[in-house]
């Protein structure tokens, strides 16, 4: 029998996973702080809950997918939160990313309760949420782990088991590390070729078939071309991300100053208004230093 699973936070990333849920055969409840988020996933074949207290009495497995370690806190420990609901032996997933100590803390509030806890945070953005083909980095025990992945595989293509509570959060700090120099690495290099002169498509074209070639070079260095600001994958949340990231590795002793330098540029962003935009936005900063705009 497959398990009842709940989906507490229907934004960007939250309604198309709860969605392929839906469509992947899982009897899902859900809620939403904005309830009109929740009727696209009513309207598929889910049911609305009261509260997160409500899904985690409905379901086997609970999901929270929002946006920062006190939002998770809220909607677990908080008032009509799922610690009030959830019975023993349910599992709580959360995809959100979140700092690891956070995450150990909750997971220890909810053992008491005989709760278990996988921490699953994803990668691929909005794309990868309604397609299915996201990331999933996830920590916690394994046995649970192998009882959730029929969850994971209606929602991603790469799961990967990175070990004990805290270890998914700390690896997906570790993807946005990269992801954010990468985004720098593209963004110079665009901003090179359009102070050099070159025809920015072509030098494109070039790099790409080369070692340069990455996910940011393929997917974002387009839409800078183009002038496209949209978020798939918002500055604020980078910001946020990258924030824990360098916060954990204040705790453990890890130098990253390539990682600080991305987190300042992206902060002269939201200075600027613009931590809304995609994080491909990132290249705006380095315009205004270097005076020029990269554009096809």
């Amino acid at each position: 029998m497959e398990p009842r699973v709940g989906f507490v936070g229907l934004g960007i990333m939250g309604q198309p996973m709860a969605l392929n849920l839906v469509k992947a055969g899982f009897a899902v409840n859900c809620w939403n702080r904005t309830a009109a988020r929740m009727e696209p996933v009513v309207q598929a074949g889910g049911l609305a809950a009261e509260s997160p207290a409500h899904v985690a009495e409905l379901s086997d497995i609970t999901i929270t997918m929002v946006r920062d370690s006190p939002d998770v806190e809220a909607v677990v420990l908080g008032r009509k939160g799922i610690i009030e609901g959830a019975r023993a032996k349910a599992v709580l997933i959360d995809m959100s990313t979140i700092s690891p100590q956070v995450t150990r803390e909750i997971a220890a509030r909810l053992k008491e309760r005989d709760v278990q806890m996988l921490d699953a945070p994803v990668s691929g953005g909005d794309v990868g949420a309604r397609e299915g083909t996201l990331s999933i980095m996830v920590g916690g025990e394994q046995e649970v782990f192998e009882r959730c992945r029929p969850v994971f595989e209606a929602l991603g293509k790469t799961i990967t088991y990175c070990g004990p509570t805290g270890a998914g959060q700390t690896v997906k700090l570790c993807n946005q590390v990269v992801c954010g120099l990468n985004i720098l690495a593209m963004s110079e290099g665009l901003l090179f070729g359009a102070k050099a002169g070159v025809d920015l498509r072509v030098m494109h074209q070039a790099i790409s078939a080369g070692a340069a070639s990455s996910w940011m070079l393929t997917n974002l260095a387009p839409k800078v071309l183009d002038r496209d600001f949209a978020p798939g994958f918002m500055v604020d949340l980078q910001q946020k991300d990258l924030k824990l990231a360098l916060e954990a590795a204040r705790e453990c002793s890890a130098t990253l100053p390539g990682t600080a330098l991305v987190h300042q540029l992206f902060a002269a962003l939201q200075a600027h208004g613009e931590g809304q935009e995609g994080t491909q936005a990132l290249v705006k900063a380095l315009e205004r230093l270097a005076k020029v705009e990269v554009k096809a």
